[in-house]
């Protein structure tokens, strides 16, 4: 039995029950056997009154509680007709309260679905809300402005891209968060005592004392409030509520995927975490606030784990972190000017690298020593765009170095990527292979496990090379790789991929799953990996710059088909038009959410702001009392600890972030069993998660059983379970690009497919002459012969079943199975024309829509030009 387990937060079901005077939200455990009451006044217009009266109820409790507020609140005594209470909503967690003008509203999570499982701790995503006005109507107070800002808070849509979790922090990585669950025992009964002494419930502490040796400590820790993004909304009540009632939410990415091992299950999981700081869309956010914070930043977290074996004190974990940030410095881009690439200009001088000092102290205290910052803008340009940034980061770094010791020094890689996608000669990915390599024997990564006997049977050099720290309990990863190009967009993404690649390997060689830290591609693995990557790079891209990816990994390995370069036009007009028309009302609407900006009666309107500059930078509304050093930049304590995170150490101030609390070894707060299994609740095959989730067998293995199963195989993209398993549409289109491959022109360069689709997509007159990314012709079978259809179609029973059943079929069932065949492939050959009579409708149909997107420009445009002209405009 483990010493210490995570506190599961019991209240995960709630019911809003609405009364004349208040509103009674009821939240409950999942097996519905403790209860806790919220009671939320009504007849305050303006004022928030959300008591708590700190008392645990059994079901039986509760359900006299609510008949006698039934009984209460009629309108007469006795009268059956009418409820005196009255059922309201369902919900599953409170998101938080806000105000705008009038009063409260309170905002709950109404429906959830399941993401991931990292050790049995389930991570939803929420799927609706509900926002409920808390002011009875007889005392409302009316304000011409409340609908606008409600519509305009409403529109951070909830439903996409938020993950929440009742028991796993998911603002802090794995690393963290089994790092504290291994803390000395006598640090926990200290922090045990502390939290007796501040005990919010009356009885909470009740039969501890009589609890003996059979007790275990339950751990929380303070959520990491630069990814939690509704902190603000949760301000109000987290001082006066019971912290169960608290539910922290992340913004950004999470996927899981099971790769199956020879039927061993192993959870592939990404996890990225989008800041809540400085955050915003493309252009409206560039670079770096007075604070450190910089625009895009994700912290992306790839989770491997071995899921047969649940526990996290028995189980197999492994984890690696990377960031991507925009460049840490005073910079910006006008896009008033309606160009697709609009000029990169530093607004403020910062010789002494104030905002990269505070940006790289954050990282030092989260992540350690060393900071590697991955530079991926270009370095050849005919105008100084791009390279202006990376001469002023250069200086930055430069001058931060000279007071760093050498061994903690900041790590600095320029690549231009842009240029080695352009060249003949070079392979961009075995160059960010070299890259990564060296990244990660720097950083090493999190394993929770020491290390296998395998090593020991089969070391392998590299793996005596890795860096991080090891411990008597596996490896830490220290430091961090940043990656960053302008838009930290379709560059960063291959890069980390690649990155990420590489980790993986050494992830899957520290449990003992494979015998060589190396991951070749064209593998189920590689390519379940990719996906999750893709799907990720989609999400962030879509939050940020308002497309999806333009330039994925498939372009860099310049395999892409040649059907993906409309779809890259189309997401360069998509994004294009998303930073020129709605960025400005995404950002009004991220401001508000976040509370960078609260409405006051009398003061400006959100939407009468000339600019939210001020709202991002405190230092332009009131001056720091305290200047911190130009030569020490880093927090007092980082350096005595490198290169272990700070925030990893065991050190008085940190105790203090922790929540710890002794349980018996069968209470529900820390029964992961309970929590995962739910045996009070029925279940089904159809809804368990771990059957829906993406599996490296049914979706990317062959289904030839002669074929090996290993996911490490290496295999040519038409024998995987993709395309095998895929539907007709899908198969019929790679026939149809296959066919036309050959006659086809060879289509543009990723560089020519826009100037504004990315930071890396334009070009330069000096670096013209990429390499086409031509198909390579297949041969198509030849249908004329039937001995060779029979060849090409009749496998041997041995190949299909592993023995042999019987004998040659008879000429008679040959003969009948070949005249069946040949009516599926004249049928295959009907349906491939009018597949390319219907891609030329819509090919035309795709032309007339950009016609009238070039027209309607062209006519705003021009409505702009004459509300400019002198004669017309007013003053």
């Amino acid at each position: 039995m483990p010493a210490a387990a995570p506190i599961i937060r019991s209240i995960q079901k709630l019911v809003l029950y609405e009364t004349r005077a208040r509103y009674f939200l009821v939240g409950s455990n999942p097996a519905e056997t403790k209860y806790r009451v919220l009671k939320i006044d009504r007849t305050e217009p303006k004022d928030l009154v959300v008591i708590d009266d700190k008392h645990v109820y059994t079901q039986q409790e509760v359900r006299e509680l609510l008949g006698r507020l039934d009984l209460g609140n009629r309108t007469k005594i006795g009268q059956k007709g009418s409820s005196g209470l009255s059922r309201a909503v369902s919900a599953f967690g409170i998101v938080g309260f806000v105000r705008f003008l009038e009063g409260y509203y309170i905002i709950l999570i109404t429906k959830r679905r399941k993401m991931a499982d990292i050790g049995g701790h389930a991570i939803y995503k929420i799927e609706d809300t509900n926002m409920i006005y808390i002011p009875n109507d007889s005392v409302r107070v009316t304000h011409p402005d409340e609908a606008r800002y409600l519509r305009v808070f409403q529109n951070v849509d909830l439903s996409s891209n938020f993950y929440f979790s009742y028991s796993y922090d998911l603002s802090h990585s794995l690393q963290y968060n089994l790092t504290i669950l291994r803390m000395p025992l006598e640090v926990l009964k200290t922090e045990t005592t502390q939290t007796r002494q501040e005990s919010f419930d009356i009885f909470e502490d009740e039969g501890l004392t009589t609890l003996g040796g059979s007790g275990i400590y339950g751990i929380g820790s303070k959520a990491y409030t630069k990814y939690v993004w509704n902190g603000k909304l949760l301000d109000i009540v987290k001082n006066t509520i019971h912290h169960d009632w608290l539910l922290f939410i992340i913004h950004g990415f999470c996927g899981q995927s099971k790769l199956l091992i020879y039927g061993r299950p192993v959870y592939v999981t990404l996890i990225a975490r989008r800041s809540s700081k400085f955050a915003g869309t493309r252009f409206l956010k560039r670079g770096a606030n007075s604070e450190g914070d910089v625009a895009n930043e994700v912290e992306t977290e790839q989770i491997l784990y071995d899921a047969s074996v649940m526990s996290f004190s028995a189980g197999s974990y492994s984890s690696y972190v990377q960031v991507r940030g925009s460049v840490p410095l005073y910079w910006s881009q006008d896009i008033s000017t309606m160009m697709p690439k609009p000029p990169i200009t530093l607004d403020q001088a910062d010789p002494f690298a104030h905002v990269a000092a505070l940006h790289f102290d954050q990282m030092l205290q989260r992540f350690g020593s060393p900071i590697i910052i991955l530079n991926l803008v270009k370095e050849r340009e005919k105008r100084k765009h791009e390279r202006i940034l990376s001469e002023e980061l250069v200086a930055a770094v430069t001058y931060l170095n000279q007071f760093l010791p050498p061994e903690h020094a900041i790590v600095y890689i320029p690549w231009d990527m842009a240029k080695y996608t352009k060249s003949k000669l070079c392979n961009v990915l075995d160059r960010l292979n070299v890259i990564a390599e060296s990244v990660v024997k720097k950083t090493g990564f999190f394993v929770n496990r020491p290390d296998s006997y395998c090593s020991t049977l089969r070391p392998d050099e590299k793996w005596n090379e890795l860096g991080g720290v090891v411990v008597s309990t596996g490896r830490l990863q220290t430091g961090v790789l940043r990656t960053n190009c302008v838009d930290c967009l379709d560059r960063t993404n291959t890069a980390q991929f690649m990155v990420g690649k590489c980790a993986l390997a050494y992830q899957l060689y520290s449990l003992g799953l494979i015998d060589k830290p190396n991951l070749q591609f064209d593998t189920d693995a590689v390519r379940l990996f990719e996906e999750l990557y893709e799907d990720h790079g989609d999400t962030l891209s879509l939050q940020y710059g308002g497309s999806q990816l333009v330039h994925r990994v498939k372009t860099y390995r310049k395999i892409a088909p040649w059907t993906q370069h409309s779809k890259d036009i189309m997401q360069t007009l998509s994004r294009y038009y998303s930073n020129a028309f709605s960025d400005a009302d995404r950002q009004d609407s991220i401001n508000l959410f976040l509370g960078v900006f609260q409405p006051v009666e009398g003061k400006p309107h959100l939407w009468e702001l000339p600019t939210d500059f001020y709202l991002h930078h405190r230092n332009t509304l009131s001056l720091s009392q305290t200047r911190r050093s130009y030569t020490y930049w880093w927090t007092q304590g980082v350096l005595n600890h490198l290169p272990l995170p700070y925030d990893e150490v065991t050190c008085s101030e940190n105790r203090q972030k922790l929540i710890v609390k002794k349980f018996h070894k069968y209470e529900e707060e820390i029964d992961i069993h309970n929590e995962f299994f739910r045996p009070y609740e029925l279940s089904s095959f159809d809804e368990t998660f771990c059957l829906a989730m993406t599996n490296s067998i049914r979706d990317f293995m062959p289904k030839n059983v002669g074929i090996d199963p290993s996911p490490f195989t290496v295999r040519k993209p038409d024998e995987t379970g993709k395309s095998v398993l895929g539907n007709k549409s899908n198969r019929e289109e790679t026939m149809l690009q296959r066919k036309t491959a050959a006659s086809a022109p060879p289509p543009p360069s990723e560089e020519a497919v826009s100037s504004s689709s990315e930071d890396d997509s334009g070009t330069d007159k000096e670096d013209e002459g990429a390499v086409s990314q031509r198909s390579t012709p297949v041969k198509m079978t030849d249908t004329g012969d039937n001995t060779k259809i029979t060849e090409s179609v009749v496998q041997s029973m041995k190949d299909v079943y592993g023995i042999n059943l019987s004998d040659v079929p008879s000429e008679d069932d040959l003969s009948i199975y070949t005249r069946f065949v040949q009516l599926g492939q004249s049928r295959h050959k009907q349906d491939m024309i009018s597949h390319q009579l219907c891609s030329k409708h819509s090919l035309d149909g795709v032309i007339k829509l950009l016609r009238k997107f070039v027209t309607l420009e062209l006519s705003n445009m021009t409505k702009v030009i004459k509300w400019c002209s002198p004669s017309e405009h007013w003053y």
